[in-house]
């Protein structure tokens, strides 16, 4: 028992350590400051919110291709996609001019969401064309299209909400350290 607690414990301070040294240098060339930014965590929340709208919508018209819906409600639930992947992409931009202020984690999340948007832009527009017509496009890569939209959107709202949960864990860690008189992460 006192064997696996040691064993526990070494572990512990091995992540820790680790964690505060992949801080450590984004903190210097930020000067040291590594609070995090309460407009960011707000903004970086509403993006989650959007994502996972984002997700379920991509998913629902995903499951499109194995139930007989009219062409019409593909039309609707695209419009739909596209309204979000807009959305999000004027909150990135939100998300940018906010940056300066940024804890570097929180930099970390605005940079990585804006791959995914721009892959669901591209397929979002693959499928738009496909409902108007452009034979470019057959029928087996509209599906294939559906999944890719399916998989990125469920993809970013996991990374978000990742971000997002470590953000809500680090503040909990950081009043804690507060209470304790101790200051972690710093």
């Amino acid at each position: 028992m006192f064997r696996r607690n040691v064993v526990a414990w070494m572990g512990s301070s091995v992540l820790l350590a680790g964690g505060l040294m992949t801080f450590t240098p984004m903190a210097f060339a930020r000067g040291g400051d590594v609070s995090d930014s309460d407009q960011v965590s707000k903004l970086l929340s509403e993006t989650k919110t959007m994502a996972f709208q984002l997700k379920d919508d991509a998913a629902t018209m995903e499951s499109f291709s194995r139930m007989d819906v009219s062409w019409e409600s593909h039309k609707v639930a695209i419009n739909q996609i596209k309204e979000h992947v807009n959305a999000l992409g004027k909150q990135v931009a939100k998300l940018q001019a906010a940056e300066a202020s940024a804890s570097p984690w929180q930099v970390t999340a605005i940079d990585r969401i804006n791959p995914y948007l721009d892959e669901m832009g591209g397929y979002t527009t693959a499928l738009i064309e496909h409902l108007n017509g452009d034979k470019r496009h057959n029928f087996a890569e509209y599906k294939d299209y559906l999944e890719a939209n399916a998989d990125y959107s469920a993809d970013l709202a996991s990374m978000v909400a990742d971000f997002v949960d470590y953000g809500n864990a680090r503040h909990r860690v950081e009043r804690l350290g507060d209470k304790l008189e101790i200051t972690p992460f710093k």
